[in-house]
């Protein structure tokens, strides 16, 4: 007869194997996190992407409603003139809204009941700091938007066809400290009713 083997009992795993097995997950794991804590950190608040993004909107909006006419909106010919020859002063004079550099004009400001904005190419220069306030000059009433500050460039640009006397890019920054890089936005405003006064 032949000798009788025994039944083998089934081998578990050994504390070396198993401390192997912890070092390894936990060096896996370790670094899952890290990733995701970088990934966390380096990208910005969707929350304040979005608040950036309808701020850039309602001021390009507000600029881009603006009249663009070919004298300042005040000038007694501005509902007349057919080109900037037509201003009072001519071409090149105070009353050209053409002129260089576009830019807000002396005494007038954006809130002004009296003397406000009153032609797109006033907008060239405007920074709204410390704090988000509407047209009409009522701050937003939401705090965290006091982080925010907006600013706009006014400038020529040709478009398609449309010579760039004619046609202005409005360009719109937003920034807040937790917003890196800066929110840009950009719209055109043509000249398709130079008569048009606010």
């Amino acid at each position: 007869m032949y000798p009788r083997r025994e039944a083998r009992l089934p081998r578990g795993a050994t504390l070396i194997e198993l401390i192997m097995f912890i070092v390894v997950v936990g060096a896996a794991v370790t670094g899952v996190l890290g990733a995701i804590n970088y990934a966390t950190r380096a990208s910005v608040d969707p929350m304040i992407q979005k608040q950036a993004l309808a701020i850039a909107e309602a001021v390009l909006e507000e600029a881009q409603l603006m009249p663009f006419t070919y004298c300042d909106p005040d000038d007694a010919n501005a509902a007349t003139a057919l080109s900037a020859a037509g201003c009072t002063g001519g071409a090149g004079g105070a009353n050209d809204e053409g002129r260089l550099p576009l830019g807000i004009e002396a005494g007038e400001t954006r809130l002004s009941t009296t003397t406000p904005f009153d032609n797109v190419s006033d907008y060239n220069g405007f920074v709204m700091a410390g704090g988000i306030v509407d047209i009409a000059g009522n701050a937003v009433p939401m705090p965290e938007l006091a982080a925010y500050t907006a600013s706009v460039a006014v400038a020529g640009q040709g478009l398609g066809g449309i010579a760039a006397g004619e046609a202005l890019l409005v360009t719109v920054t937003v920034t807040h400290p937790s917003l890196s890089p800066s929110l840009v936005l950009h719209g055109y405003r043509v000249r398709y009713a130079p008569n048009a006064l606010p």
